[in-house]
């Protein structure tokens, strides 16, 4: 729950929300004496085995295929640092600071069911990692639901590899040495929980949830800004008409699309222009609405996993009486199923707002200036910027091919069905960032047509929404450098209270 700038992990399940505080806002987070017994209970069943003897896998054996492989002694802690310096192998740009803090974040939630094994020490190290604000560089890519990104992370704590620290990249000795902390010396296990389990997709995922929820939010205001400035129907989103679907998204949609609307002249003087409609106009409360629901239905996904014991294997019980269990929770199916639905989703956000833009600067449809400018012809106006849109659009259905039924066979047969859950949720976080820009340039545009009705007084919702844009970025009435605009009206898109803050009655 947050607490005054902090996170505390106890007894009750965490949010999404609760991760997203830790890797984006830099709360605190911190544990409860309940969460540190568990942790120690786990590792002292650790204790146990490694004193009996006993075959445990990753405990006291080799990992993936070499799981016959008995160690002992010194052995154990040298397995786990080698199983982190040889798992560290992941290629590509680096993860943002954000998504690398997310996963920690997760990661150390995990440990806390108690069921892993890993020293009281290692969690420590994570914890500094995040409240001290050092933060391991990540390869993007390289993981097949886990693995190589939790490795990357590991090692700095062995004092190896690059972070970013007080806005350098240095290395992690150095950083360490800064805050007076001693690299972490790892035992039993504790290589093989650092590099398991879900963390990586989930705390990815549980930022992608933040993006998603508020993109869904301005995505109606945009909407209603298009669907006025095109002069449409109102009858449409007519609540006894909305409520003879009952999902609860359209119906969400439906109250907040004419809340905006309310008390516009532009929609009041427009009723019976025509019979009905375009889809892209007429159906936001059912294709906003659907979106909403598959969102919130994401959101149970990932918070279930997110409060949910992945490592294998899990350690059972208390020290004197144990069960060690090998079996499959590190498998990140749900989540990699919901961020997939999640790229359906957003791309399907971008592709409707796609559609009304193109008609807003389509003279044949729109009843608009061509391409939204004074003096088409000399000027080309906001004709190409709708090319960007298509352009962002397309990208997004090939991000919307679903990761998870892509299946390798990795570690000598061991591994012979992966998730691709991480994957899943870089190409969520990679479409977010698209419909983004799509919805920042349609907002541009509706603007922009607003300027050629505005002798008519708009609606209560979306006259904020208007001179909101205009006190960044003035009217187009010639040609002018756009990228900037479009900048401009992504950052307010990405402003994380701004949505809350101007629209607080917004569903």
């Amino acid at each position: 729950m947050l607490q005054a700038r902090k996170v505390v992990i106890a007894d009750a399940p965490l949010r999404w929300q609760d991760v997203v505080a830790v890797a984006r806002h830099g709360f605190f987070l911190e544990l409860s004496e309940q969460a540190w017994a568990r942790i120690d209970n786990a590792q002292a069943i650790v204790q146990r085995i490694v004193a009996s003897g006993e075959r445990a896998y990753g405990v006291n054996t080799g990992l993936g295929a070499l799981c016959n492989v008995s160690l002992q002694d010194e052995q154990l802690g040298q397995l786990s640092r080698n199983t982190l310096l040889s798992h560290a192998c992941g290629v590509g740009k680096p993860l943002t600071d954000e998504q690398t803090r997310a996963i920690i974040c997760a990661a150390i939630i995990n440990f806390c069911q108690g069921k892993s094994g890993l020293h009281r020490r290692v969690v420590q190290g994570l914890l500094a990692l995040l409240n001290r604000g050092i933060t391991p560089q990540v390869p993007s890519q390289g993981s097949v639901g886990y693995l190589t990104h939790m490795a990357h992370i590991g090692i700095s704590l062995l004092g190896v590899g690059p972070v970013s620290y007080r806005g350098e990249i240095v290395p992690a000795s150095q950083a360490l040495a800064a805050e007076d902390l001693e690299p972490v010396h790892l035992g039993a296990k504790d290589g093989l929980c650092l590099v398991n389990g879900t963390p990586c997709m989930t705390g990815l995922s549980c930022l992608a949830l933040d993006d998603a929820y508020r993109l869904s939010g301005w995505a109606d205001v945009i909407g209603a800004m298009s669907f006025e400035a095109l002069r449409g129907q109102i009858d449409a989103f007519d609540p006894e008409i909305i409520a003879l679907k009952p999902h609860p998204g359209m119906q969400v949609v439906g109250q907040n699309l004419r809340a905006l609307l309310d008390g516009s002249e532009v929609i009041a003087s427009s009723r019976g222009i025509r019979t009905q409609d375009a889809l892209s106009i007429r159906s936001i409360p059912q294709v906003h609405g659907a979106a909403r629901d598959q969102l919130n239905h994401a959101a149970r996904q990932i918070e279930i996993e997110l409060n949910s014991a992945t490592d294998n294997p899990l350690l059972l019980g208390t020290p004197d009486d144990y069960r060690v269990m090998s079996q499959a929770n590190p498998h990140g199916q749900s989540v990699a199923m919901a961020a997939d639905m999640l790229a359906i989703t957003v791309a399907e956000i971008g592709a409707i707002a796609e559609r009304r833009l193109d008609r807003m600067i389509n003279p044949l449809v729109s009843g608009l200036p061509a391409f939204l400018v004074s003096q088409p012809g000399v000027n080309s106006g906001m004709m190409i910027v709708q090319y960007v849109a298509a352009s962002l659009c397309a990208e997004n259905r090939q991000l919307a091919q679903p990761a998870v039924v892509d299946n390798f066979v990795t570690s000598g047969l061991q591994e012979d069905h992966l998730s691709m859950g991480t994957n899943a949720s870089l190409k969520l976080h990679r479409a977010l960032e698209n419909v983004t820009q799509i919805l920042a340039i349609e907002y541009l545009l509706a603007a922009q047509a607003f300027e050629f009705l505005k002798n008519q007084r708009f609606g209560a919702g979306t006259d904020i929404a208007w001179r909101l844009l205009r006190e960044q970025i003035p009217p187009y009435d010639q040609d002018r450098w756009l990228a900037p605009d479009i900048a401009s009206s992504a950052a307010l898109l990405k402003n994380p209270s701004l949505l809350v803050q101007t629209f607080p009655d917004l569903l």
